[in-house]
């Protein structure tokens, strides 16, 4: 009998056919669901990588249009993308003509010594000058003439500053330094003999005494400790007379 409801009531509530079918119907559901939200996902992320790519093709083909305006078919001669023999023209054709053409940049001929200035219009770093400069280019004359080494000249126009006896020296002599200093320690260190008052009206009412409130019983009133007497002294608790 107890087997007989054990097995009843495990398949009644416990384990039950009815809510497991359920639950499996829920979570398919909801797996279709989630299953539907990351194709999605991955169609949008697809489409923008393809949006993407078409931009930058786009853009390499406009670059190249610009690089290529030289082929541009002119009223005498027809370019190489306008063929006589095409009932239209090409595409690239039509890209040529809406396009400009690239700005020819010339390349900068760096000088020999430009390495060494570089830093000399904001003064953060002096030239290192060398003795022995680097070739010349090819391209490159000496100019004609008395003139100097080019080195030379640098190192005279930047050398390093060397101010007279006059101007690296002090105004004052070292007699006046010593003079003045004699005058800051007599003035620092005075033997004051005054005695020092906190306020201005300290011994104005010195003979006025304190009148105490009616509220209160004590009297406030200045202590003779330390000139009549040094401890209280209370006659009446003596044992004996001495």
């Amino acid at each position: 009998i107890q087997k007989r409801w054990r097995g009843y009531y495990v398949r009644k509530y416990i384990h039950s056919y009815y809510a497991l079918k359920k639950y499996l119907q829920a979570v398919s559901v909801n797996n279709a669901f989630v299953r539907s939200e990351l194709q999605e996902y991955v169609e949008t992320k697809e489409n923008e990588e393809k949006m993407k790519d078409l931009e930058k093709k786009e853009k390499e083909k406009k670059y190249q249009a610009r690089k290529m305006h030289y082929l541009l078919s002119t009223e005498q001669i027809a370019g190489i993308y306008n063929s006589p023999f095409r009932k239209s023209p090409d595409p690239m054709e039509l890209l040529l003509r809406n396009s400009k053409p690239l700005s020819h940049r010339r390349k900068q001929v760096k000088s020999p010594f430009a390495y060494e200035l570089y830093d000399w219009p904001t003064c953060k770093k002096p030239p290192a000058f060398v003795a022995a400069l680097p070739l010349p280019p090819i391209g490159r004359q000496k100019p004609q003439g008395p003139f100097r080494d080019t080195a030379e000249v640098l190192w005279q126009r930047y050398k390093p500053l060397e101010p007279t006896l006059r101007v690296a020296e002090s105004i004052n002599s070292p007699l006046e330094k010593a003079r003045e200093g004699i005058k800051r320690e007599e003035w620092r260190n005075p033997i004051h003999d005054n005695e020092f008052l906190p306020f201005s009206s300290y011994h104005k009412n010195e003979n006025e005494k304190y009148e105490p409130s009616l509220c209160k019983s004590g009297k406030y009133v200045q202590e003779a400790y330390g000139t009549k007497h040094f401890r209280e002294v209370y006659p009446k608790k003596w044992i004996a007379d001495k």
